[in-house]
Parts: structure tokens; sequence; C-alpha cells
């Protein structure tokens, strides 16, 4: 039994790490914020995302298992200035996203460290930490890692939304909940749907992790997809479940609504508020464990993903671990001097990002999807009826909703604005 087990815990690995770099700005901020400021409203919108962008999603394990190379090196075969466009979205993403989330994780950390220490310092210890982590244990230790996280934020925030339900939603008598089906509200939209579950090309980082699960382990196409589809659904239903946690603790309240780091400090308050003050510490590190996970899987996954791209670029066939530490390396530096130089532009670093993830959200799907249609895919992975109705319509739905942000963004007078 025990051994069965064991080797049921070894299946898990690239999915899951998909899923703990997923879980952090997008759920943590962006989902408790949609139950705090709308409610219940956007419950079923963000599992129609997760529905929509799934097929997309799912494509890094279909093409990597049948081919064996990474959707990195399927955009360089559909033309170079997809290469291109790739990397200078990783790039932007890679050290924007470093600073961001390693701020978030040191902002957490500050909790346990009983002198005062400058975020600037708590964020190099943070990412310094990530980087003798990668560099001592590497992807075997990260992995164990990532499910152990997984694991502890599933158990902690399902408890905490069931003592929230008990204690009851706490609204003013007077309060109206505002509607997110405004246009005033599509920029939160266009942030909600761009990092929902997480931006596009972590799916290609999912596909570099699995190209080397591979190489190391005899993995089925079957043990594969169900690493994915268990950290994908997970993904899927803790937003939800983040949703409804804020809308039950922060939504109508007195409680005054915070955003940024500032929100870190807040989201621990709420969880102390509904199981009590005995579990402030604990939140607040399970809290971190989860921000300190999509810290290390950032820096890994975008580490890998630009090496892969310079040597697709240099027309050599894989990247070498040296290329791969001097990217992490490099994304690291930048990330830091962005926290120390930059911090009060992160902000608008962070805009600039969500929506260009958003905008280029459509396009990688697309290309996901002719990868996907153009490879000759073994049974177990060749997408149904159902899937290739479900890609048909994540399109519509993706560039449909990209159509529309534009109009707003640059052509309101269209919309009457």
């Amino acid at each position: 039994m025990l051994e069965k087990l064991k080797n049921f815990y070894k299946i898990f690995g690239p999915g899951i790490l998909m899923a703990t770099a997923a879980i952090g700005g997008s759920h943590l901020v962006s989902s408790t914020q949609s139950g705090a400021i709308y409610g219940y409203s956007l419950a079923i919108f963000i599992l129609l995302i997760n529905l929509f962008k799934y097929p997309f999603f799912r494509a890094n394990v279909q093409y990597t298992m049948a081919t064996k190379k990474s959707l990195i090196e399927g955009y360089a075969t559909l033309g170079k200035t997809w290469l291109y466009l790739f990397t200078i979205l990783a790039v932007i993403a890679a050290v924007v996203n470093t600073a961001a989330v390693s701020m978030f994780a040191a902002s957490l950390l500050g909790y346990f460290i009983p002198i005062q220490l400058t975020i600037n310092l708590i964020s190099f210890i943070v990412i310094f930490g990530c980087l003798l982590i990668l560099i001592a244990g590497k992807y075997n230790l990260l992995n164990d890692v990532s499910k152990i996280i997984m694991i502890s934020l599933s158990i902690s925030t399902i408890v905490a939304v069931i003592i929230a339900v008990s204690n009851g939603a706490v609204k003013e008598d007077d309060f109206i909940s505002p509607s997110p089906w405004t246009l005033a509200s599509l920029g939160f939209i266009v942030a909600l749907t761009g990092w929902m579950p997480a931006p596009i090309e972590i799916s290609s980082i999912g596909s570099l992790w699995l190209k080397r699960q591979i190489k190391e382990e005899n993995i089925s196409a079957k043990n594969a997809m169900l690493d994915f589809n268990v950290g994908f659904i997970a993904t899927a239903l803790l937003a939800v479940i983040f949703l409804f946690l804020g809308a039950l603790v922060l939504h109508g309240s007195a409680y005054e609504f915070k955003d940024g780091i500032a929100f870190s400090h807040q989201l621990v308050s709420m969880y102390t508020t509904v199981i009590g003050d005995w579990s402030k510490y604990l939140i607040a590190f399970i809290a971190f464990a989860c921000m300190f996970g999509t810290t290390i899987t950032v820096i890994d996954g975008y580490g890998r993903a630009l090496a892969e791209s310079y040597s697709l670029i240099k027309r050599d066939s894989s990247s070498s671990s040296k290329e791969v530490a001097f990217f992490t390396l490099s994304i690291s530096i930048i990330g830091f001097l962005i926290i120390v130089y930059m911090t009060s532009s992160l902000r608008a670093m962070l805009d600039f990002a969500m929506i260009l993830s958003f905008t280029t959200t459509p396009v990688f799907a697309l290309l996901n999807y002719m990868l996907v249609k153009k490879t000759n895919l073994p049974k177990e992975l060749k997408n149904g009826v159902f899937l290739n109705l479900l890609s048909v319509l994540g399109l519509i739905f993706l560039f449909g909703f990209l159509a529309l942000f534009i109009v707003y963004r640059w052509f309101p007078s269209i919309l009457g604005l």
C-alpha cells in the first residue's frame, strides 16, 4: 500500500509546478479581490475563463509527450516571428513578475522576523533563498516543495471557507453590491482574464518541465495528463474558493479594502478574522509558502524559457545547463534591482505586464491549438469532439474579449464613451 502511494506521488511533477506558479497573484490577490469587491458575481466567469483556456494549457502535455519537444520549439517551427514575440513577452514577464511576487513573499516573511528589516533586504533574502534551492536541489527539490505547498494551501483555504460559511457573511445593512458587468469594471476584468489561471506563457514553461521529466523518468502519456489535469483543476477550484473567502469576509463589510503589497497583510488579517487570532502566524506562513513557491517557480520557469528561446535563436537544438543558470541568475538580479530602484513604478509595470499578457493570450492560444492540430498525437492524447469544440469556443471568447478591450481602450467613442 505504501509503495503504491509512493508511486502515485511520483506521478505528479510539471502539472503541480504549473499550479504552484499560478496560485500567486492571480489567486491570492485577484480572486480574493473579486469576491471582496463584487461578491459571488464573478465565480462562474472565473470558472469559464479556466474552462476556455484549458485546451491551450493542455497543449503543453499533448505536444511535448508526442514530440519530446517544448512548445517553444514548436513556435520556432511555425516561424521565427512567433519565437521572437514569445521571447519579448517572456523577458518582460520574467523580470516584472519576479519583482512583484518576491516583494509579496517578502512582506509576508516579515511576520516572522523579530527585528525591523527593509522590504528590499527581505526581498533579497527571498530571491537568494530561491536561488540556493535551485542550485542545491535543482528540479527534484523544486518538485517536492511545490507538492507540499499545494497540499498545505488547499487544506488551509478550504478549512477557512468552511469556518467562514458557518460564521455567516457580515454586511452593512445599506450596502449595495457593485456590478462587474459595466465598462467601468473592464480594467479589472482584463487583468483577471489575462492572469487566470496564469499567463499563457506558463503553458510553454510547463512543457519545458515536462521535457526534463521525460529525460529523467519513464512517464506515460496517461500519467502526464493526470498530473496536468489534477494541477489545472486544483487551480480552478482554488480560484473560486479564494473568491468565496473574499466575498464572505470582506464583501459589504466595514473592512477597508487595500491594494498592492499592503493587501498581503490584509490577506492574513482576513484569515485570522475567520479562524481566530491564534492562526495568524500559521496563515502567514502558508501564504508566504504559497508566494515563495510562486517566486521559485517563476524564476526557474522563466530562466528555462529564456534559455530555450536563446538557444533556438542561435539555432542550437537545446539549451545547456549553463545557459539556464545564466538566465535564472539574470532574472533574479534584474528583478531585485527593480525592487530597489523602481518600486514606485512596479504597479505601472505590473499593469503593463497584465495587459501584455491579456493581449497576447489569444495569439499563443491559437499557436498552441495549431501545434496540436498539426502533430500526430497518440490516441490517449487526442482531442475528442468536446475538446475540439471547446478549443474553437475558447478562441472566439479570447479574441472577442480582446476586440472589446481594444475598442474600449483606443476607440471609446464606438461604445458611446
